[in-house]
């Protein structure tokens, strides 16, 4: 009689503009080996995917080699599931206005089954494998980073859409017209534009150059204010500051309004490095959503902070998808 051998481990990527992270990870969400490559240091997806493998293979030995990975998942900006592609990254030198079949080149190099889907979608498999979404079947994963990414699940699948790209809740017009900021995808208007950390930092500068009442935040240099120095000044009752959250979160807790009509979800959850200042944002969101959602949706949803917190958070995601290789 044959026996089904278990193999304990994935490899999850965790592949940003600047650093790719890989970490091998077992059932209990431990990253049990890790080791990283600089992502922009290569000119070529062939030289990257090279050194990438040297950088594994260490760390694969540590577990007892490669017959003990069931898998590798891979969370990419513009990652496409359907096709296992990064199309047209304009932050990636080796990826930019190219189709690049990431996948395809590791299963290759590795002799694994490898998928790979866009960073947000990776996040939102995080929490349904590992963290607070576990059990859950309908939910929306939003991350507030440099960008804001959506992880959409439906019926305990996420939503893909026939081409690989649907959940881009990021880019939403939430301001329409001129007036609305330019986004970094070339429209003006987008919830990114106004919510993630970047854009904050740039309601900062706005709010600071148009208002003349004291604030902490004047001792920083326009150009060099980030939003953790935003989140500090608010913490320590800065009124500019905690007004910037106040504006931020009424555009999340309209955005998700909006959102919870489309997918019904059960939770909001928030990932990412803004999401971190807890209730500084939090309590504005949830006052703007309970003030904009339609009767019937209203108290229903959980808004949540991911439980996936930490460095390893987007790398437990990646490998969550390992699993399902």
């Amino acid at each position: 009689m044959e026996t089904t051998v278990t193999k304990p481990y994935v490899i999850g990527l965790d592949l940003g503009g600047t650093n790719a992270v890989f970490g091998i990870v077992d059932k209990d969400a431990n990253i049990v080996a890790q080791t990283s490559v600089k992502t922009q240091k290569y000119n070529t997806v062939e030289a990257f995917v090279e050194e990438c493998v040297n950088a594994l293979k260490p760390i694969i030995e540590e577990v007892g080699g490669i017959e003990k990975i069931q898998g590798m998942g891979i969370g990419a900006p513009n990652g496409n599931y359907h096709r296992g592609t990064i199309e047209l990254a304009p932050n990636l030198v080796w990826a930019k206005g190219k189709i690049v079949p990431l996948a395809e080149m590791f299963s290759k190099q590795l002799g694994l089954r490898v998928a790979l889907t866009n960073d947000a979608n990776a996040a939102a498999l995080g929490e349904m494998t590992y963290g607070i979404a576990k059990g859950m079947k309908d939910f929306i994963v939003i991350t507030l980073g440099t960008g804001v990414g959506s992880g959409i699940v439906v019926n305990g699948e996420l939503l893909y859409g026939h081409d690989g790209f649907a959940g881009e809740l990021g880019h939403v017009t939430i301001v329409r017209g001129e007036e609305g900021r330019l986004c970094g995808c070339g429209r003006k208007g987008c919830l990114e534009a106004y919510c993630s950390a970047t854009g904050v930092a740039r309601t900062a500068r706005e709010i600071l150059a148009s208002d003349s009442r004291p604030s902490s935040l004047r001792e920083i240099a326009l150009e060099k204010i980030e939003s953790y120095d935003v989140y500090k000044a608010a913490v320590q009752g800065d009124a500019i500051a905690n007004e910037i959250f106040a504006f931020t979160g009424k555009m999340l807790g309209e955005a998700c309004a909006d959102f919870a009509v489309f997918s019904s979800p059960e939770a909001f959850i928030f990932f990412g490095g803004l999401a971190k200042s807890g209730d500084v944002l939090m309590n504005h969101i949830k006052k703007a959503y309970d003030e904009h959602v339609l009767n019937i949706f209203r108290g229903k949803a959980k808004f949540l902070l991911s439980s996936l917190d930490g460095a390893g958070a987007a790398v437990l995601g990646a490998a969550a998808l390992g699993w399902k290789a």
